[in-house]
């Protein structure tokens, strides 16, 4: 029997230390090579957005105790799901069911901008009024949780070894904050790194006002999911630097508090940005 107390608390140490050492070599970077000026100073930002990453790890590890890895963990004890039923060999089995997790995310990300009752959730990520390192880690709890249902679910489905979990995850996060980071590349390093990786550039489109960006670029590792889904937008209309970050809704700046922030899903109109609702107004997304 596998140990689960040991090797949760073996991957939770990884992501830790990794999480850390990705996010002081982004904050310095941003700080050298920053891509656009701030709107807001870091002490009216990053305590409520690094509030929210605290409180979901502990929403994740402590009052969810059934996460993705566990259930990797039984997975592999059971020998269950596609990958060991297709019998797999390991190393392709690890890839594959990364790759297998990233297509989930990218389709959960879609959906959570598809619904309007589910975007009202994942709102509160595009509220940042800056883009930076930490907007990779604000995240709402109600998101969080349906994030790791849905992952449970895949890992269970695709029978992903808890190795494939630990791997995707750690990536996940590093390029959750390298690809929200307010860093400026070379223009010829951005082209090159789009083709296997969501560049700041990239992303920062996402997070455009304007609805048609906003409804774009949705992949957090891979560039491939949005040029297979058409969902692909090379760059915003207005430019990296003029366009406007946000969204048209909670722009004061008491909104960038972690009370509010927590209270944005359940306050205020859905609005025109879930791509659903834009299909019943008959507006092209």
């Amino acid at each position: 029997m596998f140990d689960f107390s040991t090797t949760l608390l073996s991957a939770a140490a990884t992501r830790l230390i990794l999480f850390a050492t990705v996010f002081v070599a982004m904050a310095i970077a941003e700080a050298a090579l920053p891509r656009r000026g701030r709107s807001f100073s870091r002490w009216s930002r990053w305590p409520s957005n690094l509030g929210i990453s605290a409180l979901n790890n502990i929403l994740v590890e402590i009052v969810i105790p059934v996460t993705a890895i566990s259930v990797a963990l039984f997975v592999d004890d059971r020998r269950i799901g596609l990958l060991y039923f297709l019998a797999v060999p390991r190393a392709i089995a690890l890839v594959s069911a990364v790759l297998a997790l990233d297509l989930a995310i990218y389709l959960q990300h879609v959906m959570f901008h598809w619904l309007p009752a589910l975007w009202r959730l994942h709102r509160m990520h595009h509220a940042d009024l800056d883009f930076d390192v930490t907007t990779g880690l604000r995240f709402h709890p109600g998101e969080v949780v349906i994030s790791m249902l849905i992952k449970m679910g895949v890992v269970l489905a695709i029978g992903a070894s808890a190795g494939s979990v630990v791997t995707f995850e750690v990536l996940l996060n590093a390029t959750s904050m390298f690809n929200h980071g307010n860093l400026a590349l070379p223009s010829r390093i951005d082209k090159a790194l789009r083709w296997i990786l969501v560049t700041p550039d990239m992303h920062r489109v996402h997070h455009s006002i304007v609805r048609d960006e906003t409804n774009s670029n949705f992949g957090f590792n891979l560039p491939w999911w949005d040029w297979m889904m058409r969902t692909y937008r090379a760059e915003p209309a207005a430019g990296h630097i003029a366009m406007t970050i946000g969204l048209d809704q909670f722009r004061a700046p008491e909104e960038l508090g972690l009370l509010p922030m927590l209270t944005q899903p359940f306050r205020g109109e859905t609005g025109n940005y879930p791509i659903a609702s834009r299909d019943r107004n008959g507006v092209q997304p």
